[in-house]
């Protein structure tokens, strides 16, 4: 069973200008899955989430999920979605969550959130805001705000951008934190409806926490090989692992192994000879020891619903991968899954291609 809120999920699979038209049915496609792997927790309360971002703070042992879209009533609007500026938390120790309105909004709504956490707080760099009219006009573009959240006292900061601006605003990006510096490669400039554009991006930008500046990057290091978003990453030891993705537009899937190394970044990015198994975007990684976790993905043609069920592990001692058998509980795309003491922490999503959140909330356990 998956859960949601009304608006019924039978409307929200209308979502024609994201995904691929594909029709709706009055229930979901079921997968055979290995279950030994998989523990059902507490759903996100009140509403399904779906691009929204996941990142852990450790000192309060806590998982934040940040904005993202939800479903609405509102019907000028195509899709039928918000996007969202809630903030909501998971203690893993109590394993209870945050209403939506307890804890201090993001102070602007956005989608395909780039955040992290560093030094104790929860950086917000950048992410898509709702531009234009709500029907033919609407577009998702890439803003510039940087904001941080202070968990203990549930304040948000907005810093000033015009000493040191965002070189390329963008949503979607891949994300890695190192020595203090928050990194984003790839990403979204913008996603149009109407016609469906998705401007996709191979830029790679640094920002100083530290400073509060971003930062230049070695001529090598300052773009990926080719354009990405909705990418896989991690971060294991030095390295900066790029998995998957796709570039304009939900079909153009890739199964590609991007490697950056942040103790030589004049070397700049390499691409792995392992390739990923399954080609998908939209994909979600956890991070368990030297093995890096994917998570379903969209743009699969062969599936009705549009969505990959594969669960792919990466070993990068090896530079190797190995599917897991069984696949995901909840197939799903859009998600954000953070690694976690040994488990993988999985909230949220679409259970089709292009548009359909759920409150689901799963751990994945190796």
């Amino acid at each position: 069973m998956h859960l949601t809120t009304n608006p019924p999920l039978t409307t929200l699979l209308l979502f024609p200008l994201l995904s691929l038209l594909l029709p709706p049915t009055t229930s979901l496609p079921t997968t055979t899955t290995n279950t030994t792997h998989w523990h059902t927790l507490p759903p996100i309360p009140s509403l399904p989430r779906q691009e929204h971002t996941t990142v852990y703070h450790a000192p309060s042992s806590t998982l934040y999920i940040l904005g993202g879209i939800i479903p609405t009533n509102d019907t000028t609007l195509v899709p039928p979605v918000d996007t969202a500026s809630i903030l909501q938390a998971y203690n893993l120790e109590t394993q209870t969550w945050t209403e939506p309105a307890t804890l201090a909004r993001i102070p602007r709504a956005l989608n395909h959130i780039n955040a992290a956490v560093v030094g104790g707080k929860v950086w917000v760099v950048g992410g898509l805001a709702e531009d234009g009219d709500g029907g033919e006009g609407r577009v998702w573009r890439g803003v510039k705000d940087v904001y941080v959240y202070a968990p203990e006292s549930d304040v948000w900061e907005t810093l000033n951008s015009s000493s040191s601006p965002f070189p390329t605003p963008r949503g979607s990006a891949a994300v890695g934190t190192y020595n203090s510096i928050i990194y984003l490669a790839g990403g979204l400039t913008a996603l149009a409806f109407t016609p469906p554009t998705q401007n996709s991006s191979k830029i790679v930008s640094a920002f100083n926490t530290s400073s509060q500046a971003w930062i230049d990057l070695p001529p090598l290091a300052r773009t990926l090989p080719e354009e990405r978003d909705h990418a896989a990453s991690a971060v294991i030891g030095s390295k900066f692992y790029i998995l998957g993705g796709r570039a304009f537009g939900q079909e153009n899937v890739k199964d590609t192994v991007f490697v950056l190394d942040f103790e030589d970044l004049e070397k700049g990015w390499r691409v792995s000879e392992a390739r990923m198994p399954t080609a998908r975007g939209g994909v979600a990684a956890g991070v368990v020891g030297k093995k890096v976790y994917t998570f379903g993905g969209e743009g699969n043609r062969g599936s009705e619903s549009g969505v990959f069920d594969q669960v792919e592990v990466f070993d990068v001692e090896g530079e190797s991968w190995e599917k897991v058998e069984g696949g995901m509980r909840v197939p799903r795309h859009g998600t954000f899954a953070v690694g976690v003491e040994g488990r993988v922490y999985v909230p949220g999503g679409g259970v089709r291609q292009g548009g359909a959140p759920v409150m689901d909330f799963d751990v994945f356990v190796p």
